[in-house]
């Protein structure tokens, strides 16, 4: 019995952790495989399309990411369950960065470094955390514990999702009949949506102009859109283009089309644009390993897995 640690660029970091805290478990790196037989657990990011479906005792198929898609690409995935990696360390991170960035447009920090790289000492009106509605694509573990830490620092709420939710204190919408009304609402919207057939390419020119410009009168300058989930949710083109034309303030971005993001790319250089390496969520070689050992104990012991994917939604 053998777990195989396939696709990660930290795949020798994650072996060297799981082997401290098992030392007992057969653990391989790919593309050392061993007998192929031997393997019956995966913790794969990313694994090249095939691969997997060629160990013939695979029983179980360990995320290194809180997101599938990488793995769900690929047409020949073995019919096993899939565990997507969640931990309270890479919640709290992501959340942190969320509410870091929420805070930077709500106090209009685009300015006053544009202010401060021009040397002016000038005033710009605020608008208090009470005056402004921050949208939620995304109701799952990430959007949920954002939610709760913007509730305590005043932010009007409101959350977006594919089905229904009931989250305190969060004005929900669901599906495609509520997207719009919870668009035309939102001051600064959040992304932390899952990757699948159905949201990609959501985060485009149309749904960017339908977000509310009723902030202008509460001392925003227009709305704001952050995106922590996937790069493949957005048409960068179409941000840019509604930078430019006003109807969007300025933005976040935390992930990209093509990562690493080029060098020639014009994100880097909008005057309201901040770029992140693809770092809202980081977690370490030592969590992700602990969480694969429980599900691993899990599955060997009969209980019920956690955080399995339903394949249908692609999350």
């Amino acid at each position: 019995m053998a777990l195989l640690i396939i696709g990660s660029q930290w795949s020798e970091e994650f072996a060297a952790a799981a082997r401290a805290l098992n030392s007992g478990l057969d653990i391989r790196v790919w593309p050392e495989t061993g007998r192929i037989e031997d393997i019956r657990y995966a913790l794969a990011w990313g694994p090249p399309v095939g691969v997997l479906k060629t160990f013939p005792n695979l029983e179980l198929i360990i995320s290194v990411g809180a997101g599938v898609d990488h793995l769900m690409k690929d047409p020949e995935l073995p019919d096993v369950p899939i565990v997507r990696y969640v931990d309270p360390d890479l919640t709290n991170r992501m959340v942190s960065y969320l509410v870091l960035h929420v805070l930077f447009h709500q106090r209009r920090m685009c300015e006053f470094l544009e202010l401060q790289r021009e040397r002016k000492w000038e005033f710009r009106p605020e608008p208090g955390t009470h005056e402004v509605r921050v949208g939620l694509m995304g109701l799952g573990v990430m959007g949920e514990a954002t939610a709760k830490a913007l509730k305590a620092l005043g932010f009007q709420l409101r959350g977006w999702s594919r089905s229904e939710r009931n989250l305190e204190g969060v004005e929900c919408f669901a599906g495609q009949g509520g997207l719009d009304a919870f668009l035309s609402g939102t001051d600064i919207l959040v992304c932390t949506l899952p990757l699948t057939p159905d949201t990609r390419g959501i985060i485009n020119r149309d749904l960017l102009s339908k977000l509310s410009q009723h902030g202008r009168h509460q001392r925003m300058p227009g709305p704001v859109l952050i995106n922590a989930g996937r790069g493949a949710l957005q048409i960068e083109a179409d941000i840019l283009a509604a930078l430019d034309a006003g109807e969007l303030y300025a933005a976040s971005l935390d992930v990209f089309e093509v990562e690493p993001l080029p060098a020639s790319s014009p994100l880097w250089s909008h005057p309201r644009l901040i770029v992140t390496p693809h770092n809202a969520a980081e977690s370490t070689p030592e969590a992700i390993s602990r969480y694969t050992l429980r599900q691993i104990r899990r599955h060997q012991a009969g209980e019920p897995l956690e955080n399995v994917v339903d394949r249908a939604r692609g999350y």
